[in-house]
């Protein structure tokens, strides 16, 4: 359980007490320090060699503030972080040279489960950060964050992605200012100095007596900027993004079901494109594998792939032709939005794209094929080991029909989350050729197509936030 007290922050039970304690706002220890009981700033002790900057940049000077970044996957950084570092900067030239602020941009990557393994390299090959740590240092970090570099007394930590308790924790063991975008909630508002939220009703679920707090700034997805060169608008060209998932569970059923339904709708329309975002942790022969007889569900569809081939293209890296003649486009580029959103219609499974495809707006239709669910023994992790004994696969799939499933409500984020039909669910036994002849309709269907996007982009926020938290980031650096 987490307490604070007296300015300390631990975990009860857990003996790390002295981890976060920061009297007087401040936190960090040395190995000296600890001994005699004394507690010091990381920047107070002095370490007997030079510390190394992973960017590489020139040792900062006495009297500038950190500001230090938190995020975690691409996503994150491409549409969130950024953005904001870009118009930091640009707020900052725009000032006349005795108003400058003197401070140097650190990024904390955090664990993520969704995380590429390469945001460190995209992070660096900005330029921007004086310091980049991975996430696999993350605890290190906190416990000693000497051992990575010298730390200003005055500091700022963001949040912009991750949970939000990591900044908490980073912000309190450098003794530095929180500021926390807020997507859709803010968890932590006692702990947290400025509260950045994305519209009204984040700001509406913060405690009355931490609103004062709460300043709504937008929403930063809403500042994707298109790419021409890869503009997906066609007069005679429809484009449908098919996601059928990314783990294993998913996969086994989704490839196969939605090759189906590629198939079925181009059987009627031949003026639809599929493209399929590769999700990072996947690759193209797993396509060939989940449509495969190595597959159990596969055998229950009747579309396959016939080839998978690398093409030259500005926006696609490969392009699957089924059995059917039907041509899927496949993209690598992680995060896509720019693509995405360009797109008339997004079919997907259930998860945490449905949240990204509804910052963008793109209207989906939502699908979760019941009907496999005794088929556990392709599932990951200890439902895959004990879906193979026969009697627990049945009463689990029971459970989950039963129970789960129908008390339910809502499994898409953007109706989670509004708590009303935002957004299409066809959950339950469902067929390829019934998905297809829905989506068939909603495409004829402009204007109901429009009224879904639109609904969608009322949940979330307006334009121009990166430019509003650069500018929060500012104002708190003057405070210091």
């Amino acid at each position: 359980m987490l307490i604070s007290a007296n300015n300390v922050l631990y975990f009860k039970g857990l003996g790390i007490q002295w981890l976060l304690r920061t009297p007087c706002g401040r936190g960090g220890i040395g190995r000296r320090a600890r001994l005699r009981s004394v507690w010091l700033r990381p920047c107070e002790f002095k370490s007997r060699r030079p510390h190394l900057m992973y960017s590489g940049l020139t040792a900062m000077k006495k009297k500038s503030v950190a500001v230090v970044i938190v995020s975690n996957g691409p996503g994150e950084l491409a549409t969130w972080v950024n953005p904001v570092v870009n118009e930091l900067y640009k707020i900052n030239k725009s000032l006349c040279d005795d108003d400058k602020h003197d401070f140097n941009l650190r990024l904390v990557l955090v664990p993520c489960p969704n995380a590429t393994g390469k945001e460190f390299l995209v992070a660096n090959s900005w330029n921007q950060f004086e310091l980049i740590t991975k996430s696999k240092s993350f605890w290190k970090l906190l416990i000693n964050p000497h051992s990575f570099a010298d730390w200003p007394k005055k500091g700022v930590v963001i949040f912009l992605g991750g949970d939000q308790f990591w900044s908490i924790l980073l912000a309190k063991r450098l003794g530095y200012l929180n500021i926390t975008y807020a997507e859709w909630v803010s968890r932590w508002p006692k702990w947290t100095d400025e509260i950045a939220a994305m519209n009204l009703k984040v700001k509406e679920l913060i405690p009355k007596r931490y609103k004062y707090k709460c300043k709504v700034i937008g929403d930063l997805m809403a500042d994707i900027k298109l790419n021409s060169e890869i503009s997906l608008r066609n007069k005679e060209k429809q484009f449908i993004a098919l996601l059928p998932g990314s783990k294993k569970a998913k996969l086994s059923v989704g490839i196969p079901f939605f090759l189906e339904v590629a198939d079925r709708i181009s059987e009627e329309n031949q003026n639809i494109n599929f493209i399929i975002p590769i999700a990072p942790t996947t690759d193209k022969s797993e396509y060939l594998y989940y449509q495969s007889d190595k597959n159990p569900i596969a055998k229950y569809y009747s579309s396959k792939i016939k080839t998978i081939k690398n093409i030259k293209s500005s926006r696609f890296d490969y392009v699957i032709e089924t059995s059917n003649n039907t041509k899927i486009y496949l993209i690598k580029k992680h995060p896509c939005y720019e693509i995405l959103k360009e797109c008339d219609l997004a079919i997907t499974t259930v998860g945490a794209n449905t949240a990204e495809l509804a910052a963008i707006s793109l209207p989906m239709l939502v699908v979760l094929p019941t009907q496999h669910l005794n088929m556990m023994n392709a599932w990951d992790g200890i439902f895959g080991v004990i879906g193979k004994i026969s009697f627990i696969n049945r009463f689990l799939t029971f459970i989950i029909k039963n129970l789960y499933l129908k008390k339910k409500k809502f499994f898409a984020w953007p109706n989670i989350k509004a708590k009303r039909m935002i957004v299409p669910e066809r959950i339950g036994n469902i067929s390829p050729i019934k998905i297809a002849r829905e989506v068939l309709f909603l495409i004829k269907n402009r204007d109901q197509l429009k009224s879904i996007r639109d609904n969608l982009h009322k949940e979330r926020g307006d334009k121009g936030a990166a430019k509003k938290l650069a500018s929060i980031i500012v104002n708190s650096i003057k405070k210091l």
